[in-house]
């Protein structure tokens, strides 16, 4: 018994550090994510935002993915923002990134409407809850508002806030 009980001791000793250094790890108001900066982030971000990092892989791109997402009423979470890094030999330009994108988020060519913009010299495409670009061949970034809870100005004002590092 004796053993056992130090064995847990240790165990949460442990835990308590790993989920120490993923909390820490994470900037609530922004940071690093794959090689980039999140230097602006909407109001909406704030303290009863929770923020999360995940990483996965689909098609033989990778995903670095941050998400901002707040609490419901009766339980639930609503995703507030999205910010994503795609690595992947298939996106050599911005018109290879559309068509990824097209087929990631299951979007008719036809009519996913998308506008230019101007992201600190790269050119980008942007909708009404989701703006991308890609700043060198092989990566992409995409800035996402889902549920459509912060607009167009501070969907591009967020994507303008990213910068390599």
């Amino acid at each position: 018994m004796f053993v056992v009980r130090w064995a847990m001791v240790a165990l949460a000793t442990a835990l308590v550090f790993v989920l120490t250094a993923a909390a820490v790890a994470t900037d609530p108001r922004g940071g690093e994510l794959d090689g980039f900066a999140i230097g602006h982030l909407p109001d909406q971000i704030d303290d009863r935002t929770e923020v999360a990092d995940f990483a996965y892989e689909w098609e033989d791109v990778s995903f670095s993915t941050r998400v901002w997402e707040r609490s419901l009423e009766g339980g639930g979470a609503q995703v507030v923002l999205q910010v994503l890094v795609l690595r992947g030999s298939r996106l050599t330009d911005l018109s290879a990134v559309r068509a990824f994108l097209t087929e990631y988020h299951e979007r008719s060519p036809d009519t996913w409407d998308l506008s230019e913009f101007d992201n600190n010299g790269v050119e980008g495409l942007h909708g009404e809850t989701e703006a991308f670009w890609c700043p060198e061949a092989g990566v992409a970034v995409e800035v996402r508002d889902a549920f459509g809870l912060l607009g167009t100005d501070e969907l591009l004002a967020t994507a303008r806030g990213i910068r390599p590092e």
